[in-house]
């Protein structure tokens, strides 16, 4: 099982030039290879592949000398990330490469002769750089990424990898449904309501002050690389509390369930309603799903998901009647069949959860594509299981 952590870094000055040129070269390549790669297949119908991307690096060195300052694999794993990029593209789960540009996060990886020491982390050609290094896991250390934030702050991403296989899931336990909003983040179906943080509106006036400071600087003027440097710090700020939630919630999800029911939601369809796409987006329902997700895989607990179509809402908990229309605005109704009153989230946390049960007791997709973006190459078991709105015994079945 591989394992993540990512640590901060405090690179010297000199350390600090040497990374910047490390990013550039690896943008650079990066870039050269995307445009050779778009050119040749204008002309031939066929790209570069990853060994194709690498046998033009000798030549490339000898054209530009710079390109030989950095260590030798970090531009290899550029042939390797954009390789992949082009797979996933081909294969309809990512969308087309783009060209990299030199604002915004900077990223290299090293994937071997990395050691950790007593002072920090020890990079080729780089030596030791300080690090605070809080938890170290079990195992080979694989991969390390370094990044810089458009804040100006340097992580490192360690992947561990223990060589232990994935633990074994099972159903035996408690099970929980989560109806995510906006007015609360979270109900689950054991009623517990979790409030929406809304992070960036808590936030919107500091930052519109800081992006109107930096609209005024003059373009390309050391005042306004500074400017642009203090709102990336309020954008991080944002991200780190809004992270800091989820991961506490998911944390707590997990530990107290062992199978997690969630819908599927189409957020990027979602976000197409103007007059919410904001509040949506600030919520970060995806994000919040993937980590409890990966958390669930890592801790044998099951991550199930009910097609987004299922009638949570509509639907009585306790008669399974369905009403024909449900406003958004109607956040309690009364079933006219049983005449039980519901709570609009709790009944729809309700439905979620016995739907992804009977998801998992039909056995019907118990298992499926996870862990990377491939499902066909190297990839880890998942407990990830999707509804099909036409099972016999769904809520959906209308045969």
């Amino acid at each position: 099982m591989k394992h993540a952590v990512k640590v901060r870094i405090y690179p010297t000055d000199e350390q600090q030039v040497a990374l910047s040129k490390a990013f550039g070269c690896a943008r650079w390549f990066w870039n050269n290879s995307l445009a050779q790669t778009n050119r040749l297949y204008k002309e031939t119908g066929k790209g570069l592949s990853q060994q194709g991307m690498n046998d033009r690096l000798p030549g490339l060195k000898k054209e530009f000398e710079w390109l030989a300052e950095p260590y030798s694999q970090v531009l290899q794993s550029v042939s390797l990330n954009l390789s992949r990029a082009f797979i996933n593209f081909f294969e309809g789960r990512a969308a087309f490469p783009n060209f990299k540009s030199k604002n915004g996060k900077q990223s290299i990886q090293y994937p071997q002769n990395v050691k950790i020491t007593d002072e920090g982390l020890k990079l080729p050609k780089l030596g030791v750089i300080k690090a605070k290094i809080h938890r170290v896991f079990d195992g080979k250390l694989k991969t390390v990424t370094v990044s810089v934030a458009p804040s100006g702050k340097y992580f490192a991403s360690l992947l561990f990898d223990d060589g232990e296989p994935d633990l074994e899931v099972s159903t035996e336990g408690k099970a929980v449904g989560i109806d995510l909003g906006l007015t609360h983040f979270a109900i689950t179906s054991d009623g517990s309501k979790f409030d929406n943080p809304r992070v960036l509106k808590k936030r919107a006036k500091n930052l519109k002050r800081k992006q109107q400071k930096l609209s005024r600087k003059v373009k390309g003027s050391n005042t306004r690389k500074k400017a642009r440097r203090i709102v990336a710090r309020v954008h991080e700020k944002i991200a780190n509390t809004r992270k800091d939630f989820l991961h506490k919630l998911s944390r707590k999800m997990v530990n107290e369930n062992q199978v997690i029911c969630v819908e599927n939601l189409a957020v990027k369809n979602l976000v197409k309603n103007h007059n919410l796409a904001k509040a949506i987006s600030d919520a970060s329902w995806s994000e919040f799903t993937r980590i409890l997700q990966y958390k669930a895989g890592q801790d044998g607990k099951i991550y199930q998901e009910v097609d987004r179509f299922f009638p949570s809402s509509k639907t009585c908990s306790v008669c399974l009647n369905r009403v024909s229309s449900l406003a958004l605005d109607v956040r309690s109704w009364q079933c006219q069949n049983c005449e039980t009153k519901h709570d609009r989230d709790l009944n729809a946390a309700i439905n979620i959860r016995d739907e992804g049960l009977r998801i998992l007791a039909l056995g019907t997709s118990a298992t499926a594509s996870g862990g990377k973006v491939s499902p066909k190459v190297g990839r880890r078991k998942s407990s990830v299981s999707k509804a099909h709105p036409r099972e016999a015994g769904s809520l959906l079945h209308t045969a």
